[in-house]
């Protein structure tokens, strides 16, 4: 199933969640098991789109492969990464994020999945990152 790409940007303050926190947590493979109301919000999928999908199901098709290896590679090693991503809604659009992901431990210390929580992106970062990503995925592409 391919998706509509349009450019054109979605904003915390066009779907009306500015300063709320957007969270989702997945399992240890990526399984979306939980997202918040300002999550679906944002990306523009119900709770019922996207639990059980991996959450990849909002990779906007302009982010480089290596910044989501790192990612994994940071995580699966229990420490917390944080970066800029620009995500697809269902309809097409994007948005852009700065993530803090970590681990989630159950009560014995056992690593039971991943929590990300957002919040928007500075339009100087957003620049600084169209660039840099630009320049990475043309790498991919040699």
């Amino acid at each position: 199933m391919s998706k509509k790409i349009l450019n054109e940007e979605v904003t915390f303050e066009d779907v009306g969640v500015q300063n709320r926190p957007i969270i989702s947590k997945t399992d240890l493979k990526g399984i979306i098991t939980f997202v918040n109301t300002p999550f679906c919000k944002l990306s523009g999928y119900s709770k019922e789109e996207v639990l059980g999908k991996p959450h990849n199901i909002i990779r906007h098709p302009d982010m480089p492969k290596k910044v989501f290896k790192e990612l994994w590679d940071t995580i699966e090693k229990n420490q917390k990464w944080r970066g800029f991503v620009k995500n697809l809604r269902k309809d097409g659009k994007y948005y852009w994020i700065e993530v803090h992901i970590e681990p989630i431990f159950d009560d014995n210390g056992i690593k039971i999945g991943y929590i990300a929580t957002r919040k928007p992106v500075s339009d100087e970062d957003k620049k600084k990152y169209e660039k840099i990503y630009a320049e990475m995925k043309q790498k991919e592409e040699l």
